[in-house]
């Protein structure tokens, strides 16, 4: 490549000199002004981690579990639509990082790659499939067996899309899918893999989501699609405790903490923020698992300890994607892997257990011992 790539932010400029300005626009922008998708970050790193020392960390080891699946790491792939967009595998590509690194993938509805060539592509790799519920509950219903026939572990209802924020890059790019790309897993005449690939003159994407998705759901609906499937549902897009208590009751076996990577409503909470509260709510009911700004080991590092069991990261993988394919995905988790393993080895954490809630502070406490 000639370029050393050390870090996600080395990654991410690289990936911008090379992908063309509405992918990229596509992919990194968030709603309106954009100020969630600062603070996400900003959020971050207004927590300081608190590192113990005179800890014995000869035996190292950053495996945990997701769901009953023993992984090699407490982080994974979150869902980020239209994959072949940054390189020609697409989501293959990064579902192969993922087995190599041992983790889970998320593949999203609106994916470029169908759930059978990912399937055929990783076989032995953790699946989890992110679904949209379409108005034809036909095709949503079709969608959720064809990832259970293929071996996926997890169905991950976004719950946050009656329809798409309004991500301005994407009107004045006037953005569409390319015409030599197809939703993967609408392969049919029914229009819904193509009408992406159009645009009115605004977002194709949003027209496409109006188009489509179904804006009636309610919680009732966790109820018909736990009949469809034996899979655990997992609920993305949670930011209170009141719907994180629902989706308990609901009978969600995992609460995804998530923003929509800031795409939807702008001045949201970033996610690190309202994790501390989510956790208290749910307690030990279920599993939580958090995304939203993640691009370091210290960032993750920070996560654990507020008690996420999971940290997904969606971005930093199309820029991996973008430079190197799937050797580039597996670099950025290797990046991330080296990145947490030296923040537990320095903070006197030999495994993902010690990484407890008192190891970090917000910055403000000390400022106010003064």
């Amino acid at each position: 490549m000639g370029v050393t790539l050390l870090c996600i932010e080395d990654y991410e400029a690289e990936a911008a000199r090379r992908l063309p300005r509405a992918p990229l626009d596509y992919y990194r922008s968030g709603a309106t002004s954009e100020i969630t998708l600062k603070e996400n970050k900003q959020a971050i790193l207004s927590w300081y981690i608190r590192p113990r020392f005179l800890r014995d960390v000869t035996q190292h080891n950053m495996s945990t579990t997701i769901l009953g699946h023993k992984v090699s790491v407490p982080f994974g792939v979150a869902p980020t639509a239209m994959q072949r967009m940054a390189h020609p595998d697409g989501e293959c590509a990064n579902a192969r990082a993922c087995a190599r690194m041992n983790t889970v993938f998320t593949l999203s509805t609106i994916a470029t790659s169908s759930i059978e060539e990912v399937a055929i592509a990783a076989p032995d790799s953790l699946r989890f499939f992110q679904l949209y519920i379409y108005k034809d509950r036909d095709v949503t219903a079709g969608l959720v067996k064809r990832a259970e026939t293929e071996g996926f572990a997890a169905i991950v209802l976004t719950v946050d899309a009656p329809q798409f924020g309004i991500r301005r890059a994407d009107a004045r790019n006037k953005f569409a899918l390319p015409e030599h790309l197809r939703m993967g897993n609408f392969q049919s005449d029914d229009d819904k893999g193509n009408l992406v690939n159009k645009s009115s003159g605004g977002s194709g994407i949003n027209e496409y989501v109006v188009s489509l998705f179904d804006p009636s759901l309610t919680w009732d609906d966790i109820a018909w699609l736990k009949k469809l499937t034996k899979l655990p549902i997992v609920l993305k897009g949670i930011l209170t405790a009141e719907d994180a208590i629902l989706g308990v009751e609901a009978g969600a076996a995992a609460i995804w903490v998530s923003n929509h990577g800031a795409r939807q409503v702008d001045q949201v909470p970033p996610t690190i923020s309202v994790l501390p509260e989510i956790m208290k709510a749910v307690r030990d009911k279920c599993e939580v698992y958090i995304d939203g700004g993640f691009t370091q080991g210290t960032d993750i590092f920070k996560a654990l300890a507020l008690g996420a069991q999971m940290v997904f990261l969606g971005r930093p993988l199309l820029w991996g994607l973008a430079c190197e394919g799937e050797d580039g995905a597996y670099n950025i988790l290797n990046i991330l892997k080296r990145e947490l393993s030296s923040a537990m080895l320095l903070s006197g954490c030999a495994t993902v257990k010690d990484i407890t809630k008192d190891m970090v502070i917000r910055k403000e406490y000390y400022s106010r011992l003064y």
